[in-house]
């Protein structure tokens, strides 16, 4: 890929198929359609087309504030495509008032609201950004949403950015709601181990597919992730799939990853495909969910 290619969608790739040429649908179980610029309907369908003719079924868009997720709920219920998770990502862990709680309560009780999060810890911007909230503050406000999933039934969708060992403490001290996705996972082989003892699911993104030196640790555990344990994710518009590392990415991206996924676990991409997408069926329960 050149220079001249980076401001370029990548291409929509062929949907995954079975052996006898039968369509393997796949779903992209953390993505953030409000940034995508989907926020007016023809975009959003646009986005949601592009999605299909990918063979992607259905995606989860994920909050990042209030507004955020106010706009997720309520897309949500404008296509069968589209699932939400409402709350407040960790760096904004300082929104976390009661009026804010309030509200984030009430979304959890739309149909179309399959998730909490994303929240967690993100140690990265607490250097690097004057508005991020302190980790003190993200533990916090960590501990309200395992809280809420864990009286809504919801399952926690946990954002970790270099935070592994801070996250996997508050899990424990906490007690882990029934049902917990590691989004993005960007841990080694060490915490997927931890995350295959709990029962706790690992999400994978385009980072996943990276040849770059740190992503060594990350492709090991990619590879030895338990089967039923397994999601794909875009969560575009960030972290495009390689070989198209640093172009817009968007939901009909995920087959990209889950070809490369599969390729690196040495199976077939349609056994990846139908396994990551039983369990994102399972963890959200989305064939339960009504249709709009």
């Amino acid at each position: 890929m050149g220079r001249s290619d980076r401001g370029l969608p990548p291409p929509v790739p062929e949907p995954i198929t079975g052996p006898d040429g039968t369509e393997v649908g796949v779903i992209d179980s953390h993505t953030h359609l409000d940034a995508c610029g989907a926020t007016d309907p023809e975009t959003l369908a646009a986005v949601l087309d592009r999605a299909s003719a990918a063979g992607v079924t259905a995606m989860v868009t994920t909050a990042d504030d209030l507004a955020s997720a106010q706009w997720a709920a309520r897309v949500a219920g404008t296509d069968p495509r589209v699932f939400a998770a409402v709350g407040l990502h960790p760096t904004r862990s300082r929104d976390l008032d009661d009026a804010t709680r309030a509200e984030i309560e009430h979304l959890t009780t739309l149909p179309r609201v399959v998730a909490i999060g994303e929240s967690g810890l993100d140690d990265y911007w607490t250097t690097r950004r004057e508005d991020c909230a302190s980790l003190e503050v993200q533990r916090e406000a960590f501990a309200w949403h395992i809280d809420l999933a864990k009286r809504t039934g919801l399952p926690l969708v946990v954002h970790d950015r270099d935070a592994h060992d801070g996250i996997v403490d508050v899990l424990r001290a906490e007690g882990s709601p029934e049902s917990v996705v590691f989004h993005c996972f960007s841990g080694g082989p060490e915490l997927a181990r931890i995350c295959a003892e709990h029962g706790w699911l690992m999400s994978f993104s385009g980072t996943a597919t990276f040849r770059n030196a740190n992503a060594v640790e990350l492709r090991q555990a990619a590879a030895q992730a338990p089967e039923e344990l397994l999601l794909t994710e875009t969560d575009a518009p960030f972290l495009t799939p390689h070989p198209y590392r640093g172009r817009p990415n968007e939901p009909y991206c995920v087959p990209h990853t889950a070809r490369d996924l599969a390729e690196l676990r040495d199976e077939p991409a349609d056994r990846l495909a139908a396994a990551a997408t039983r369990n994102a069926q399972r963890v959200f329960q989305l064939v339960e969910q009504p249709q709009p």
